[in-house]
């Protein structure tokens, strides 16, 4: 069995469809594994929704999901962000709104924990550094754990009481104990402004990474016409 593992897709339909694409074109997948955040920052959110439940697929609950269901506040959201989930809250339907409130924090897949901050703090810890990486392996009970939010691809290894960072490799073959994010489909923030996502195949154990480009002025001009914030779409030029 293959997976495609998918973080912070954000409304970008363009970034969603590009890299759905070049999933089919590697071969497809059996299932999607999506890490939350669906929707917000992004143009397009109640289509991407649909797009993902085309799939056979699990998702667990980003923030900004909820946070565009109602299910909770945007008091620790900056400006910009709030401004995004206030639009995006009117652009869902009632079946988006749904399917988002029923979301559950984390999930778990044979040897994967999927989470979309972390296992501790499924909606609003990042994980950025082997610091707060040690502190979450004893929140989850399976040997390796899926996480996005930082919107950065990267594996944290456990090894002799010391927690590594690295980044994302374009093949990885798990072992020990790890948490891995796939980086971010519809806004990444490493300087690569290409959508990131990952290929697990259960069969050979190992993790392909992947970067997908996609027509990101197109994006713009859509989140121009929408009246988002300007930050949000000037960032997706640098992958910020």
């Amino acid at each position: 069995m293959r997976y495609a593992i998918l973080a912070d897709i954000h409304g970008n339909l363009d970034a969603f469809r590009a890299v759905l694409r070049d999933i089919e074109g590697r071969g497809g997948v059996d299932e999607l594994w999506c890490l939350g955040d669906v929707v917000g920052y992004g143009p397009e959110p109640s289509a991407c929704l649909s797009l993902l439940r085309g799939y056979p697929h699990v998702c667990v609950a980003g923030n900004h999901d909820w946070a565009a269901a109602g299910k909770i506040d945007t008091a620790d959201f900056n400006p910009d962000a709030a401004a995004a989930c206030e639009w995006t809250s009117q652009q869902l339907t009632p079946a988006d709104m749904e399917y988002l409130r029923k979301l559950p924090l984390t999930e778990t897949r044979g040897d994967f924990t999927l989470a979309h901050g972390s296992p501790r703090d499924p909606l609003n810890e990042y994980i950025f550094s082997g610091l707060s990486a040690s502190g979450n392996f004893q929140r989850f009970g399976t040997s390796y754990c899926l996480v996005g939010h930082t919107h950065v691809p990267a594996v944290f290894q456990a090894s002799e009481g010391i927690c590594r960072k690295e980044s994302l490799p374009p093949v990885l073959r798990p072992g020990g104990r790890m948490i891995i994010n796939p980086g971010g489909v519809g806004q990444p923030r490493d300087g690569d402004p290409r959508a990131s996502y990952v290929v697990y195949d259960d069969a050979e154990r190992v993790i392909h990474s992947y970067r997908v480009p996609y027509d990101i002025a197109a994006v713009q001009e859509k989140m121009r016409r929408c009246g988002l914030p300007a930050y949000l779409s000037e960032r997706l030029s640098g992958g910020l």
